[in-house]
């Protein structure tokens, strides 16, 4: 059975979730919220990475993306025991008070 969905749309969703990922490191101030904006970014290009395993009838992309997910695990455990550790010294996740008490 033929999906009905374009390899072009499925690749444009991951374009723009990869670009709202990027709008979220850059606009957002609480590390939070930029860990998760990360996240986003690695899901887009793991979209990606299985449309075009799909277009193409490989199992490259499904391989690729099994690898973004153990990545993606990874820095979320890493990056929330920093958070963590950021949080207990300074008592802020704020990333412009933080550039202000380091100075």
């Amino acid at each position: 059975m033929k999906s009905s969905i374009s390899i072009e749309m499925v690749m444009l969703l991951a374009g723009l979730l990869f670009v709202l990922g990027i709008a979220g490191v850059i606009i957002r101030k609480n590390i939070i919220f930029m860990l998760l904006s990360v996240e986003v970014m690695l899901n887009a290009s793991g979209l990606a990475f299985v449309a075009a395993g799909s277009r193409w009838a490989q199992p490259d992309g499904q391989v690729m993306f099994i690898f973004i997910l153990a990545m993606a695990a990874a820095e979320v455990s890493i990056g929330l025991a920093l958070i963590l550790q950021i949080y207990h010294q300074h008592k802020s996740l704020d990333i412009d008070k933080l550039k202000e008490m380091k100075g």
